[in-house]
């Protein structure tokens, strides 16, 4: 078996003793690097806490369908950019294990999966959705800020079954901007809705006029529903 390729990651410490951690993944064509300045700028003063390492990963560059083969550094490829065709599961699969490999050296630190959140920016949110909702549903929660899941979605499936079965399931924050192109913010609240008709707590907020973008009021939400799910151990 190959080798897990090493991610490069950039973090923001906590001020405090380390006892919870947020992954949060970049959209398509940027880096860890490039969203947490992102982040930086648009939330006064930071996503940052006395007690979560904030880990912004970098997905390695690969052919990208959509942009006819060229290298991006994406999560996954695309057939196309529709909810409506099949997902690319074989990069999805490869990319959830490398990823894994963060979750566990957090694990390794000391910090349990119930005390994780994974999420991301458009498809850094729709990888977050497929790693937590199939493979680490035992996380505190996922985020998804301008995200969608393909209509066929193998993440849906594997969320009904979890219900079904009565295993626990991670709660999902979902934000997404009413201008944003193509019915994109359609498509990410069918999402929300087609995950809660399955069995997982959702909570999905609009933001009128927002384009594909982050903004100020949408992270300082994002910063309360973390700091809710992942609150400070009494010492």
């Amino acid at each position: 078996m190959a080798a897990v390729r090493k991610l490069q990651l950039c973090a923001v410490s906590p001020t405090g003793k380390h006892s919870a951690s947020v992954i949060f993944l970049h959209g398509s064509g940027d880096t860890g690097q490039g969203v947490r300045a992102w982040v930086r700028d648009v939330m006064v003063p930071d996503l940052a806490f006395t007690h979560i390492r904030v880990i912004y990963p970098t997905a390695p560059a690969r052919p990208y369908t959509p942009m006819r083969g060229a290298l991006s550094n994406v999560w996954f490829d695309r057939h196309k950019i529709s909810r409506d065709c099949p997902e690319h599961l074989e990069s999805i699969d490869a990319m959830c294990s490398t990823l894994g490999t963060i979750i566990q050296d957090e694990v390794n630190a000391g910090v349990p999966k119930h005390r994780m959140i994974i999420g991301g920016f458009s498809m850094g949110g729709a990888m977050a959705l497929h790693l937590a909702c199939r493979f680490h549903p035992d996380v505190a929660g996922v985020f998804a800020l301008s995200s969608f899941l393909n209509k066929d979605s193998v993440a849906f499936q594997a969320v009904e079954d979890r219900a079904r079965a009565g295993l626990s399931l991670p709660e999902l924050f979902q934000c997404h901007g009413t201008s944003d192109d193509l019915v994109l913010h359609q498509w990410g609240q069918d999402t929300s809705t087609l995950l809660k008709k399955v069995g997982m707590s959702t909570t999905f907020h609009s933001f009128p006029g927002l384009y594909h973008q982050l903004c100020q009021p949408e992270m300082e939400l994002l910063h309360s529903w973390i700091f809710s799910r992942l609150p400070p151990i009494a010492s």
